[in-house]
């Protein structure tokens, strides 16, 4: 094998965002390097990191990338958006401004996204039951609504954030595959049909 070969059969892009001090960076932090950092440190418009994933047999390399929450960074990050094949809307459980903000996140995504954009849900630091002021049952039937998965995750204590991360990548999989099978259909129909 030469040492240019592609050693992956997937590549894609996942976009993190949502309100500052969320755990958007804490969260690919864990993902990523299965590490976290209890101090907090502002995210200066965008970081990304790189991690290969094994799904059905397929190698998948996904280039994620965490997004600053600050209004003042919205414009340098709104151009992430185009080409992402996956969007984490990430709010913090104990936090319910965050939570109530998602539908302006949500907005920006059809301002800036592909329309088949894969989205996923992210209930963030639901370690801090105490705390908690966004409802599970809540939550779960927003993302019902909107037809996209949920999850709650703790970054903090690496609790379901390996699921939610693989869960997107499934789903970006699963459509880039019936897209591909369309495509071949397509064509085959064009090389039978085409002609007359």
């Amino acid at each position: 094998m030469s040492s240019n070969s592609i050693e992956y059969d997937y590549l894609f892009k996942l976009l993190l965002i949502g309100d500052s001090s969320v755990g958007k960076s804490c969260l690919l932090l864990r993902f990523a390097d299965d590490s976290y950092v209890d101090t907090y440190i502002s995210t200066i418009g965008v970081d990304f990191k790189i991690r290969t994933v094994e799904l059905d047999g397929k190698t998948v390399k996904l280039q994620i990338w965490d997004t600053a929450g600050q209004e003042r960074f919205r414009t340098i990050t709104s151009s992430y958006y185009r080409g992402a094949h996956g969007i984490i809307i990430v709010y913090d459980v104990t936090d319910m401004d965050s939570f109530n903000n998602i539908k302006q996140w949500l907005s920006e995504i059809d301002r800036y996204a592909n329309d088949s954009v894969c989205k996923l849900l992210v209930g963030n630091k639901c370690d801090l039951v105490d705390s908690k002021v966004v409802d599970t049952e809540t939550a779960k039937a927003f993302a019902d609504s909107l037809g996209i998965p949920f999850i709650e995750t703790s970054a903090k204590e690496s609790i379901n954030v390996e699921e939610a991360f693989l869960t997107m990548s499934s789903e970006i999989k699963k459509r880039y595959e019936s897209y591909i099978k369309l495509c071949y259909r397509l064509v085959l129909f064009t090389l039978l049909f085409g002609g007359k």
